[in-house]
């Protein structure tokens, strides 16, 4: 079961509020199963119905990873009008990044709601998400 620190469920929620009109998005990176930084990236798509990390972002942030022995844990991005759940577009793009879960914070409601999930071939499965 993911776990993630409150303030790392708090950033996330505060980058989606930010990035309106646009989809945020971002990469957890860990160790051993736990949740240990999280990254703030630039969606390259400049969208509010797609995102894409920056590549030289990209780059920067798998170089620290790997310099550290972490692994991507997780990756996110916000929904501003559809709930807390992958899209068919999300669950295609998730090939390039079979293991992370991936985060999904919904921003159609006044409270935020954010759910995790495996991908797993064309099938996005929900896992239960603990926040610490």
């Amino acid at each position: 079961m993911p776990q993630l620190p409150r303030s790392f469920v708090d950033d996330i929620i505060a980058h989606a509020h930010e990035e309106k009109p646009n989809e945020c998005c971002g990469i957890i990176a860990g160790r051993g199963g736990e949740a240990v930084k999280l990254y703030r990236t630039t969606n390259a798509e400049r969208s509010p119905y797609r995102y894409n990390v920056e590549p030289r972002e990209l780059l920067k942030i798998t170089r620290e990873i790997d310099a550290n022995d972490w692994d991507v844990w997780a990756i996110y991005h916000s929904h501003l009008e559809t709930e807390a759940r992958p899209s068919p577009t999300d669950v295609r793009l998730a090939t390039n990044w079979p293991d992370p879960y991936y985060l999904v914070v919904s921003l159609q409601d006044d409270e935020p709601v954010l759910k995790a999930w495996r991908i797993v071939g064309d099938d996005a499965v929900e896992e239960p998400l603990e926040v610490a």
